[in-house]
C-alpha cells in the first residue's frame, strides 16, 4: 500500500532525507519514530504529495506520487502535524465542505459525515465554530476530515498532539479499530505512543532510516541488555547522530 523506494529531499546545501526505504502493508499499523527534525515529516509530505522528491520513488495504493498525485488523494488520509482548519465555519459545515471536496453528496456523504462524527468525538462540537475549539478538539476535526473519505492508506503526523491522557488512550483504540483492511503510517517522537499500538517501527534520524524492525525485537533486545525500551531507542539515535556529519536537517 506505501512503498518508499531510496527517497532523497535536498533544501538547497541541506539534505532533509537521506535515502529512505520502507513499505507499509495493508492492515499494517507502523509507527514512525525520531526525535524533532529527524525528518519524519518531510517524508510524509513526499507521500503525499505536498513536496516532490529530490529523487528516488514513493507509490501509495498503487499510484505513483509523482506520476498520479491525484489518485494519491483519492486513496489518501492524511493529517498533518498543523492541520489547517477554516476557524470562521462551524464544525459540521467545514466536514461537509471537505465532503464535497473529495466528490462525496447525498446519502453517502451524510452517512459518512455521520461515522466520522461519532468516531471522532465531535457531537458536542459540531455546531461549534472551529475557532471555539480546543487544541483536543480542532485535532480530532482534522482527524475526521482525513477520513470522511473512507481512505485505502493513513498518514497521521504527531496525531496525539494536544490530545489528554484518556483521549490518547481512545485514540489507539481507535486506530486499531481503522487498521483493518487499511495500511496506516503515523510519525511520533514519544516512543510510548509507538510501542502501544505498533507491531513495527521505523527509526529516523539526520534524514536516515536507521532501522526497520519490530518492537518485540527491540524488546527482547533491551531484556538482553538489562536496559528499558527506551534507552535502546536512544542508543540507536544517538549512534545514527554520530555517523553524520551534517549538522542541519529540515523537518
Amino acid at each position: 500500500m506505501i512503498r518508499a523506494e531510496h527517497l532523497v529531499k535536498r533544501y538547497g546545501a541541506t539534505l532533509a532525507v537521506d535515502d529512505v526505504s520502507f513499505a507499509v502493508e495493508r492492515n499494517q499499523i507502523v509507527g514512525f519514530l525520531g526525535p524533532n527534525g529527524a525528518g519524519k515529516s518531510t517524508v510524509l509530505k513526499m507521500l503525499s504529495t505536498w513536496l516532490p522528491p529530490t529523487s528516488g520513488r514513493a507509490v501509495v495504493a498503487g499510484c505513483d506520487v509523482a506520476r498520479d498525485p491525484m489518485g494519491v488523494r483519492a486513496a489518501l488520509g492524511y493529517l498533518p502535524e498543523h492541520n489547517a482548519l477554516y476557524d470562521g465555519m462551524r464544525v459540521l459545515d467545514f466536514l461537509r465542505f471537505m465532503a464535497r471536496a473529495r466528490g462525496l453528496s447525498g446519502a453517502l456523504a451524510r452517512t459518512r459525515l455521520d461515522w466520522v462524527i461519532d468516531a471522532c468525538n465531535l457531537v458536542p462540537v459540531q455546531h461549534k465554530r472551529v475557532q471555539e475549539c480546543s487544541k483536543g478538539f480542532r485535532q480530532r476535526i482534522g482527524l475526521a476530515a482525513s477520513l470522511v473519505h473512507d481512505p485505502e492508506v493513513i498518514l497521521l503526523d504527531e496525531p496525539t498532539h494536544g490530545l489528554d491522557p484518556l483521549q490518547v488512550v481512545a485514540f489507539r483504540d481507535f486506530l486499531r479499530s481503522l487498521s483493518k483492511d487499511r495500511a496506516i503510517l503515523f510519525s511520533s517522537h514519544i516512543l510510548s505512543e509507538v510501542a502501544a499500538i505498533c507491531e513495527r517501527v521505523l527509526i529516523i534520524q539526520g534524514g536516515r532510516l536507521l532501522t526497520d524492525t519490530r518492537v518485540e525485537t527491540l524488546e527482547a533486545r533491551a531484556k538482553a541488555e538489562g536496559q528499558d525500551l527506551e534507552r535502546v531507542v536512544l542508543d540507536i539515535v544517538r549512534k545514527g547522530a554520530q555517523s553524520t556529519n551534517r549538522v542541519e536537517v529540515a523537518r
